[in-house]
């Protein structure tokens, strides 16, 4: 059984695929096939899952565990997030402008002014653009577009992300914030 220091998540399985203990597997890396060459993954409950066979059907991968040899055992994975240590990503085929999801958690997001607006605590995508869940201390979470106008730079060693708070749907543009009501003025 292994814990994980630091996980980064990178495939859900999902049903079962035949009869011989194959599953169907969401992959979150840039190539799908690729998820065989991270060596073992990791369950959260310490399991440890290696790859024998992989191959593409349409928007998962099949793939095929050692030790997973009939359908019933198959089904007992199904929705299991298989996750590898973050070490263990190849920080050198990254460019400048490019990390990974995993390394954005935990950062702090301020604007020009230094204002916090809290951490980052997840990253989403729904189909229309990446967002940002930012969550300061005592408040709701927030979702903030990942866009080159909300989020105007990175510093990963600073621990910091520096937003444009309007851009970011966090202020209008009288510098209020829109998640609160405005007082209205009577007759």
């Amino acid at each position: 059984m292994t814990k994980l220091e630091n996980p980064v998540l990178m495939a859900v399985i999902g049903a079962a695929q035949g009869l011989r203990g194959e599953v169907r597997v969401k992959s979150y890396t840039a190539d799908p096939m690729a998820l065989g060459d991270y060596g073992h993954l990791h369950a959260a409950d310490g399991r440890s899952f290696e790859i024998l066979e992989i191959r593409e059907n349409k928007t998962v991968v099949i793939v095929r565990f050692r030790g997973i040899n009939d359908r019933n055992a198959a089904e007992a994975l199904n929705g299991l997030e298989l996750f590898i240590e973050r070490d263990a990503l190849p920080d050198e085929e990254l460019d400048d402008d490019e990390f990974f999801y995993a390394d954005l958690e935990g950062l702090d997001v301020v604007d020009g002014d230094g204002k916090s607006y809290g951490a980052v605590t997840a990253i989403f995508d729904f189909g229309a653009g990446d967002l940002l869940e930012v969550k300061g201390p005592g408040k709701r979470p927030v979702l903030i577009p990942f866009s080159e106008a909300a989020v105007l730079e990175i510093d990963l060693e600073g621990g910091s992300i520096l937003i444009d708070p309007i851009a970011a749907g966090l202020k209008d543009e009288e510098g209020d914030t829109p998640f609160q009501p405005k007082p209205k003025s009577r007759p």
